[in-house]
This record gives C-alpha cells, structure tokens and sequence, in this order.
C-alpha cells in the first residue's frame, strides 16, 4: 500500500468490534493519489494524501504547461 510522501500516512490496523462484542481484524487506508508536484523547478510523480493537498503543503503541477 502506498504511503504518502509529506506526511508518511499509510495503512493503520486494529481491532472491529460488532455490537455482539466479537472481534475482527481491521484495516483503516489512508486516502492516498498518485499527482504530479512541482518539485525544484521540475515535476515529479509521487503520492500525496488529500489532506496534504487540500492544506496546500504540495503544489500539483498542471498537465500540459512546461515552465
């Protein structure tokens, strides 16, 4: 599973409880994209959790515009 590049949020495990009390294995993903981001002049592909997208630490890069 992938992890993300800022943050490093990735895969959590735990335990699922029913409301009958038995238990189950559980796995939480992290809501991780594959962007293109503007890094040192250049783009780079890499995997950004949106709420590091949605805070503006990355800055995706526009499809189609060389700079």
């Amino acid at each position: 599973m992938a992890k993300c590049a800022i943050c490093e949020k990735a895969v959590h495990f735990g335990i699922q409880v029913s409301h009958s009390h038995r238990r189950s294995n559980k796995m939480w993903k992290a809501n991780v994209k594959s962007v293109r981001v503007k890094v040192d002049g250049g783009t780079k592909k890499m995997y950004v959790c949106t709420s590091c997208l949605r805070s503006g630490k990355v800055e995706r890069a526009v499809a189609g515009v060389t700079e």
